[in-house]
């Protein structure tokens, strides 16, 4: 069954249009009310990021979560993967988080964890979008959930993420500029890092409810990249809006993508533990990172892009590291979820550990010239299955030969072909890319 509801990553969307209204929020915390909790005494935690919707849907998915018999559990502005997390540990049937991770302030959206702080598998979100068809009703008087608030969150997850670091593992001596992105980090990021030593100069961590995203963070690295220049910082860390994404400026002011990070990661458990069981990255990660942990030999898979396919690759190879070039790493060895601060930590660790600076670290990868462009079809054009269109995409994989990729990809929320090249040069390979663009042009006319 097709989804009406549920995206990829739960429901996302401008405030006030489709689905992202208080009242489809309300209907929405009674559905997954009936669904998740079946008992009395059955708690949902609730955990939001810092954009100024947060508060209304907060409320409203609480009123409904109440008339369904739910007790609610309220951690105020926390990231992500803390909510995964908590969730877990706090014993709740679900948890809920109210982000739009990395998208800017007007948009906002509603993603669940399971009780073992995983997303919902398809079927559950399937149920609960048959109980939205209902009619909404509230349970009796003296079965209405209760509320209150979790104050101690914050200090419960930092101590969990300072976990990641051995014991008696201290990053004293570096100096870090973190910027929060004026997002859900915007507390426990700073003070986790501030907790093990290290000497911490932050920025981003001024949220007014507008700002999220807005020229910061881990989709706007150019601010922190001066910023490290300008204080003579040996790096930077950069998280999206909802912590769970993470991007490095290394001393020199150059970005050290997701890729680089799996490679530094991956690199450091081989040469502390002796193997790393595997790696999956996606169809969009820099062949220059599948090559690199070939010469570590590292068995690398790559699945379709998005962190729920990238977790389900890796469970079923049963390897414990994976993500995106974007920087939403999983290391399941610690946490059920992508999580920006343990994922910087593990690269943290790995900079200590060795003595060598970041930029030397990623140095052992090298990324390959890699060219996308977006062109816009008609809907429901199905120029993907035109022959001529293979032709041209078999022409131009003859002449990358095993050192290049072509990718070709239908956009999942806009009628868009994505294409990209990938290869040693960087001017065949943008020759080549826009070859094939034009290709789609003609063809999908």
């Amino acid at each position: 069954m097709s989804r009406k509801y549920f995206g990829t990553d739960g429901i996302r969307g401008r405030v006030g249009e489709g689905n992202i209204t208080p009242e489809f929020v309300l209907r929405l915390g009674w559905a997954v009310g009936r669904v998740l909790a079946k008992a009395p005494g059955d708690k949902v935690i609730i955990g939001k990021d810092t954009r100024i919707s947060g508060y209304m849907f907060e409320s409203a998915l609480e009123a409904g979560l109440v008339a369904a018999g739910v007790d609610v559990r309220l951690l105020g502005p926390m990231p992500t993967p803390a909510i995964a997390y908590l969730t877990r540990t706090m014993k709740a049937d679900a948890g809920i988080v109210i982000s739009a991770s990395h998208n800017p302030f007007e948009d906002n959206g509603i993603k669940f964890f399971s009780a073992n702080g995983c997303k919902l598998p398809d079927e559950v979100e399937l149920e609960i979008e048959a109980q939205l068809e209902k009619p909404m009703e509230t349970v009796d008087s003296a079965r209405l959930g209760k509320v209150s608030r979790i104050n101690d969150a914050p200090g419960r997850y930092i101590e969990f993420c300072k976990r990641a670091m051995p014991i008696g593992c201290s990053l004293d001596g570096l100096t870090i500029v973190v910027d929060c992105a004026h997002g859900a980090t915007y507390q426990v990021g700073p003070q986790t890092l501030r907790e093990l030593d290290a000497n911490v100069i932050t920025m981003g961590t001024s949220p007014d409810g507008l700002n999220i995203n807005k020229e910061v963070g881990s989709t706007a690295p150019q601010a922190l990249q001066k910023r490290v220049l300008d204080e003579g910082a040996d790096l930077g860390i950069a998280f999206d809006g909802d912590g769970d994404r993470v991007l490095f400026v290394d001393h020199r002011g150059e970005v050290v993508d997701g890729d680089e990070l799996l490679f530094i990661i991956a690199q450091h458990e081989m040469l502390r533990n002796g193997a790393v069981s595997g790696v999956v990255g996606t169809l969009m990660s820099n062949m220059g990172f599948e090559l690199a942990l070939n010469e570590l030999e590292i068995p690398f898979a790559r699945a379709k892009v998005g962190d729920r396919y990238v977790k389900e690759l890796m469970e079923s190879r049963g390897w414990q590291l994976g993500g995106e070039n974007s920087g939403h790493i999983i290391c399941s060895d610690i946490t059920s979820t992508g999580d920006g601060i343990i994922a910087a930590l593990k690269v943290l660790h790995a900079v200590v550990d060795s003595g060598r600076s970041l930029a030397d670290l990623k140095s052992g990868m090298s990324k390959f010239p890699q060219i996308m462009e977006n062109v816009r079809i008609k809907p429901g054009c199905e120029v993907m299955e035109h022959d001529e269109l293979k032709a041209a995409v078999a022409l131009v994989e003859k002449e990358l030969g095993s050192r290049g990729r072509v990718l070709l990809r239908p956009s999942g929320t806009e009628p868009v072909i994505r294409v990209m090249v990938e290869g040693e040069c960087h001017d065949t390979v943008t020759r080549l890319c826009r070859g094939l663009s034009e290709k789609v042009q003609q063809l999908a006319v």
